[in-house]
């Protein structure tokens, strides 16, 4: 990840509800007219296992 995309994310936590909202809004509006490869199904199943990864440290953290 670049410097960039983690300064636009840290500024992005720090946003109030609706602040967020609006800019997830205009993020998703650009983000339509891209024009992205379809994803392997290799990448599908590395995306798939990351987040299942994700929840389970959750889940623990939880117990």
């Amino acid at each position: 990840m670049t410097a960039v995309v983690q300064e636009l994310l840290k500024t992005f936590d720090r946003l109030t509800d609706s602040e967020r909202l609006e800019f997830t809004s205009e993020i998703l509006k650009r983000v339509i007219h891209l024009d992205f490869p379809p994803l392997s199904n290799e990448d599908l199943v590395l995306n798939a296992e990351g987040l299942f990864l994700e929840l389970g440290q959750r889940e623990s953290a939880h117990e």
